[in-house]
C-alpha cells in the first residue's frame, strides 16, 4: 500500500540506512543505476566520490548529473517474509559538488561515523567531490505501516 512516511522516520532512515540505489539519466536518456553510500545533512544528502580506485576516469553518475540534474534514489528492504518488505524513493535534483575544506571535514566526519570502512579508504579523493542530492518528492510503500516497518528494519540492523 502506498504510504505517507513521517519526517522523523525518514530522517532516521537516511541517517542509518547503509546503501541506496541512485538512478540518473545518461546523455541519450537511458537509465543509469548504481548503489551508493551517503550521509544525511539537513535537507540534503551527500554521496562521496571517495578515494577508492576508479577505472575510466570521471564516474558516469557525475557525468550524468552534470548534464541532467534529475535523480531518483531508492532505499529498500527485502525479506523472505514479504510482509516485511518496504521501499522509499526520493526524487529531486542533484549536482556534483566540490565542498569547501570545512564542509569536506564535516562530511568526512559524518561518513566515517556511518561507515567504519572509511578507516581504510579515503572518504574524499585528492580533489574533494561529492554528489549533493536535494529531494522534492518522497514516495513510500510497505505491506504494513511504513513507519513501523522501517523502524523494525533499523532496530534489526543494530
Amino acid at each position: 500500500m502506498a504510504s505517507e512516511i513521517r519526517p522523523s522516520t525518514l530522517s532516521a532512515l537516511l541517517g542509518q540506512w547503509p546503501v541506496a540505489r541512485l538512478a540518473t539519466s545518461n546523455e541519450d536518456g537511458s537509465p543509469h543505476l548504481v548503489p551508493i553510500v551517503f550521509c544525511h545533512a539537513g535537507a540534503e544528502l551527500y554521496s562521496p566520490i571517495d578515494g577508492k580506485r576508479k577505472k575510466g576516469g570521471r564516474l558516469q553518475r557525475v557525468r550524468n548529473l552534470s548534464s541532467h540534474s534529475s535523480f531518483s534514489l531508492l532505499l529498500d528492504h527485502y525479506d523472505a517474509d514479504w510482509r516485511q518488505l518496504w521501499w522509499v524513493r526520493l526524487d529531486g535534483e542533484a549536482e556534483p559538488f566540490a565542498p569547501s575544506v570545512e564542509h569536506a571535514r564535516q562530511l568526512t566526519e559524518l561518513l566515517e561515523a556511518k561507515y567504519p570502512q572509511y578507516g581504510d579508504v579515503p572518504v574524499l579523493g585528492e580533489e574533494p567531490l561529492c554528489l549533493r542530492l536535494r529531494w522534492q518528492r518522497v514516495s513510500a510503500w510497505a505491506e504494513r505501516d511504513i513507519d513501523e516497518a522501517i523502524r523494525a528494519s533499523l532496530s534489526a540492523q543494530g
